[in-house]
């Protein structure tokens, strides 16, 4: 098990003195970086590059909204629209939510959070990052070349058959991504596994861990079948063998059944680790220990066992039979309980708590209540009846984005607060945060709250024009993307003018519990002076030391 080797001259010194020395300047070269087997300056190239995805993802959803701000669909031709809306799709899904939380704070925070120097394969985690930037380099290259018209589920046999578009460069950046995918997750179960504190026992580590460890067991199991299948797509495309097909022998919906045994657990390894997150600033802005710690944790895996058996939901207008169908409702109903779960334990946290209102809170706050909506009317899809009347519509659209960009993004912007001081040493100016995660709110249900009517009074999705009377409803969605921009906006002003110009951070600036917040800010290359010994019990808030570190800090 591989741990990097300390700089030559921090390897004589005293451990004060190393401690001096943090991962930002350890080394300034450009070499340094991109060779880096430290766990957190890979978090940061991690940061850079889900950035500019993200950026790319927001100005393709621009144009989608844009155009469907009248219903002639004037703007934009039809074929360029579905492009738009497959990259937006391709890009945020695949190279943004999936790794933003897990590559970047997951990276910068596990081994911290356990009392380790670094991961167990360090080697193994740049190799993550860069076949991550060689998939996709091969989606920026689709785009380049002309875009995908096929949707970011890619179904068959229009993709297989039909599009013209460049469907295989895509999807060979797809392929390549999952496999940064499946050695980010082996890396974390190989370092909680093998490289805890002494004393840091199973029930003893932060719900962060928790959500970190059953998100990496669905990396591993579950995006090998996402890459097969795509594998499938470019091998009946290319050479013609008939496997989605039905002209060659082949069967459509087996692509569908395999897209989403990988595709729907893929939703909880985008809102799994948010949920670690949340689980981290409530009890701190709080000042409460976690309600129910045991059962947050095992509902994390709970989510990531029942996540896998519940894809049939997508197939309920497809062949499938209807006993089928009843079982797959009855598992997706399931399948809310853990996370009901946490929403209670959350909501008896704050109960009676001294809770403060930071920008991290106001993000946590926004999540609960965001990915509440997601779950409820995730209810409303996997009842057949109710599914069969929005099926394909701006329901499920809404819905999806109620937890994805509500849940997933808000949690990530909630952490990237959160844990900024301890990342760059910097605190970040404090109202202009709040203002932005007030204005994020706003912004995301003006322009999703509307689609849920859009969906129920049936407009379909995936369409550059529309019947006129559903304008109102999308000139009010197209309205809150613009405020939602921003909302998002608004941070990475903000977060970058603090790298240069924002007061220098405490350690520990929120008198928060945890490993990482014993270190200095920013951290130094090794992590910790002396191997931590853990000896307490997790979110030990409200305790006479606790508010002794908070008035010192």
């Amino acid at each position: 098990m591989a741990t990097p080797a300390l700089k030559p001259v921090a390897a004589g010194a005293p451990p004060a003195e190393r401690m001096r020395r943090s991962y930002l300047n350890a080394d300034y070269s450009v070499a340094s970086w991109l060779l880096t087997v430290d766990h957190k300056r890979i978090a940061v190239l991690y940061l850079i590059s889900v950035t500019v995805f993200f950026i790319l993802g927001g100005l393709f959803a621009a144009g989608v909204r844009l155009e469907l701000l009248t219903p002639k669909g004037d703007l934009l031709q039809a074929d360029t629209y579905n492009k738009f809306f497959t990259m937006h799709g391709v890009v945020m899904v695949f190279f943004f939510l999936v790794p933003s939380i897990p590559a970047t704070l997951g990276n910068f925070l596990v081994p911290m959070m356990i009392g380790a120097r670094d991961l167990a394969f360090p080697r193994i985690n740049l190799l993550s990052w860069y076949v991550f930037i060689l998939g996709g380099a091969f989606a920026l290259a689709a785009m380049i070349f002309g875009g995908v018209d096929t949707g970011w589920t890619f179904y068959t046999p229009y993709s297989t058959s039909y599009s013209v578009t460049n469907v295989m460069l895509a999807a060979v950046g797809i392929f390549i991504t999952g496999f940064a995918s499946i050695l980010t997750g082996l890396n974390f179960i190989v370092t909680i596994h093998r490289m805890r504190a002494p004393g840091l026992t199973w029930f003893r580590l932060p719900l962060f861990i928790w959500a970190h460890y059953a998100t990496s067991l669905i990396m591993v199991l579950g995006t090998p079948v996402i890459a097969i299948t795509i594998f499938l797509v470019a091998i009946e495309r290319g050479l013609h063998i008939g496997i989605f097909d039905p002209a060659l022998g082949g069967d459509p919906v087996l692509f569908q059944h395999l897209f989403w045994f990988y595709s729907h657990p893929a939703v909880y390894i985008m809102i799994l680790p948010g949920m670690g997150v949340i689980s981290e600033i409530i009890t701190c802005f709080a000042r409460k220990p976690i309600f129910g710690y045991s059962f947050i944790a095992m509902s994390s895996l709970a989510i990531a066992v029942l996540g896998f058996v519940v894809w049939g939901h997508h197939l309920f207008t497809s062949s499938q039979s209807v006993y089928a169908a009843l079982i797959f409702s009855i598992l997706s109903f399931a399948v809310a309980i853990p996370s009901a779960v946490k929403v209670f334990n959350w909501s008896a946290t704050l109960y009676r708590g001294a809770i403060s209102f930071e920008a991290p809170m106001l993000y946590a706050l926004g999540f609960i209540g965001l990915f509440t909506v997601g779950g409820l009317t995730g209810l409303f899809l996997a009842a057949i009846g109710l599914d069969l009347h929005v099926h394909d519509t701006y329901f499920v659209v809404a819905h999806f984005h109620y937890i994805m960009v509500g849940g997933a993004v808000l949690a990530f912007l909630g952490g990237l607060h959160f844990w900024w001081p301890k990342m760059f040493g910097r605190m970040y100016p404090e109202m202009p945060a709040r203002v932005a995660a007030v204005i994020v709110f706003i912004g995301f249900n003006l322009t999703f709250f509307p689609q849920f009517l859009l969906g129920y009074l049936g407009m379909p999705r995936r369409y550059h024009a529309y019947p006129a009377e559903f304008q109102v409803l999308n000139v009010m969605s197209t309205a809150g993307a613009s405020i939602l921009a921003v909302g998002y906006l608004l941070p990475f002003c903000y977060l970058l003018w603090s790298l240069k110009f924002g007061p220098k951070a405490a350690n520990n600036p929120w008198g928060a519990t945890g490993l990482e917040w014993t270190t200095p800010s920013p951290p130094p290359t090794e992590n910790f002076a002396e191997q931590p010994i853990v000896t307490a019990e997790p979110y030990t808030y409200g305790t006479a030391e606790d508010l002794e570190e908070v008035s010192v800090a």
